[in-house]
């Protein structure tokens, strides 16, 4: 239903655009209010689970117990690793989208000890790892709020929500084609900012054949995971994640690959290519 999700996009990019203020700031927002209510006018919005829901459950930590084996141990610091390389990334393009500038080591360094810290807490609570959120940097490129205050704000409010059952209920009602009419948007402005992030880079032969090899054997494990099917279940799932590879391969690569080798091949070859192209205009 392209309907809900076109609803929500040409909402979120015209409030963006030719509305200003609080109007502007919460086109996202808004976009998937507008969408919300096209669906329930429209009968998509299954109303059914928030009756159910309780008005109120606090977390029962340990739920699950507590036990530590070595193979979790392994697989989860495997798993922090890929969250690190995530938030790395993810605070580069918050920074390069909101601020126009790179992260400092202080910015990269506080991330990765909150996603740590968040993870430990989850974990006490029986919750999966936490992980930073790659649409928060799309929303923070449309709208260049990136207040600590603001994220204060919002994680508080996320804990009260936390604690009610009905809210998460009224969420999930949500039609997913709503849904994807706002990450048709938020996706698209964290791709912008990667490229922005790699517009920065210097485009030699070198980097160029890291960039291609570690994006092309990321993207394609994770489209092809029968390509290592033969491997054991936890490194299976962390090979075929995309990042973890691509991470792994483009460090190793950086740190084997010559760099004034690859330098000098590259100013060779382009010296080569402007002397002949001399030449060819003298001759004419």
């Amino acid at each position: 239903s392209w309907l809900m999700a076109a609803t929500v996009i040409f909402v979120t990019l015209g409030l963006k655009f030719f509305a200003r203020g609080m109007l502007s700031v919460s086109a996202v927002l808004l976009g998937l209010l507008a969408g919300y209510a096209l669906a329930f006018a429209l009968g998509q919005v299954n109303l059914g689970n928030i009756g159910r829901a309780a008005n109120f459950a606090f977390p029962n930590p340990l739920h699950f117990g507590l036990e530590f084996t070595m193979a979790s141990i392994i697989g989860f610091c495997a798993m922090a690793f890929v969250s690190a390389v995530e938030t790395v990334g993810d605070v580069s393009g918050i920074t390069k989208g909101g601020a126009g500038r790179e992260a400092t080591d202080k910015e990269i360094q506080g991330a990765t000890y909150a996603d740590g810290l968040g993870t430990a807490v989850s974990g006490l609570f029986g919750a999966l790892p936490n992980t930073s959120f790659s649409q928060n940097v799309g929303l923070i490129a449309m709208t260049g709020v990136m207040s600590r205050g603001v994220v204060t704000i919002g994680a508080i409010f996320l804990i009260a929500c936390g604690l009610l059952p009905k809210v998460g209920a009224i969420i999930s009602s949500i039609p997913i084609q709503v849904l994807g009419g706002g990450v048709i948007v938020m996706f698209g402005m964290v791709t912008a900012a990667g490229i922005s992030m790699l517009s920065d880079v210097h485009w030699n032969r070198r980097n160029m054949v890291i960039f291609a090899v570690a994006i092309s054997l990321g993207l394609g494990l994770q489209l092809e995971p029968g390509a290592l099917q033969h491997l054991p279940e936890t490194v299976l799932v962390l090979a075929t994640s995309g990042i973890l590879p691509a991470a792994v391969i483009a460090i190793f690569l950086n740190l084997v690959l010559p760099q004034t080798l690859a330098n000098e091949a590259t100013e060779e070859v382009s010296g080569g290519m402007a002397g002949k192209g001399t030449g060819s205009l003298k001759q004419d």
